[in-house]
């Protein structure tokens, strides 16, 4: 199991400088990734909120192997236009160790869409993300882009250049016992399960996504499982329950740059 730091973005950590140098600490302390939160708004006592996008840039000209992305960001508040050109140009800067965590989003933690006039119901921003997927990967493959939802449109635009790889890496974001999460899950690179608890609720969600994608045929496809956990957690047992990479969990409201710098120095999983 590999392991990532997993950085919020909050208060002390919302200065690019410090999660730079954090960056560079994890990769000479052999992590094999380093990720940060995306969000425009957290709850008090949060303050301060960085960009990942810029974050993720200064990291990927200061490091040479860790990989790196936002994890996760909530796609339906990005235009995929957009998105398209930042994911690849920051792919290209990496040298194609980007990869691209995909979720909902909830306005429970920060009000991040209500205050901004987005779109608040789940089942709307549910649509926006699988067609806001289905378009990235359009783009990145070079072909033109054709797509007409009720939210978006692009008419006939090729993005280039491609990623360094082809394609970038997407793992999406669910609650492990939730159908449709499983069913968008199986369709991309990789899971992310939101409020884990037991490596029970793995065995049996993987044991959906691993039918999904027999029936899709995809199943020798390397595929990623990516838990958010504690370092105080059984992490072992996770692992052999199907985790392929450990994200390093911490406090957003509470963490502060020297503790993640011992989180760092602690070590990844062995």
């Amino acid at each position: 199991m590999k392991s990532a730091v997993w950085v919020p973005l909050f208060d002390e950590l919302a200065d690019p400088a410090v999660v730079v140098r954090l960056a560079v600490a994890a990769e000479e302390h052999g992590w094999d990734g380093f990720f940060v939160w995306d969000h425009v708004r957290w709850r008090t006592p949060v303050q301060a909120v960085a960009d990942p996008w810029t974050t993720l840039a200064a990291v990927a000209t200061a490091t040479t192997s860790v990989r790196l992305g936002p994890m996760v960001s909530a796609l339906p508040r990005r235009r995929p236009q957009v998105l398209a050109r930042q994911s690849v140009t920051l792919d290209l800067l990496s040298g194609g160790r980007l990869v691209l965590g995909a979720g909902l989003g909830s306005d429970r933690f920060g009000e991040e869409f209500s205050r901004f006039g987005e779109e608040v119901d789940d089942r709307r921003r549910a649509a926006m993300l699988d067609d806001t997927i289905t378009i990235l990967r359009t783009a990145w493959s070079g072909d033109p882009v054709r797509y007409d939802a009720d939210w978006c449109t692009i008419d006939d635009v090729t993005f280039l250049p491609r990623p360094v790889r082809g394609e970038i890496p997407i793992w999406t974001a669910g609650f492990p016992g939730y159908r449709r999460p499983l069913e968008r899950a199986a369709r991309a690179d990789g899971f992310v399960p939101v409020n884990l608890e037991q490596p029970d609720q793995l065995v049996t969600a993987l044991a959906r996504i691993d039918v999904l994608r027999t029936e899709a045929g995809t199943a020798a496809t390397p595929y990623e499982v990516a838990v958010p956990l504690p370092g105080t957690a059984d992490l072992a047992a996770f692992a052999q329950a199907g985790a392929t990479w450990w994200l390093a969990d911490v406090d957003p409201h509470t963490i502060t740059a020297d503790e993640l710098a011992g989180v760092i120095r602690d070590g990844p999983f062995r």
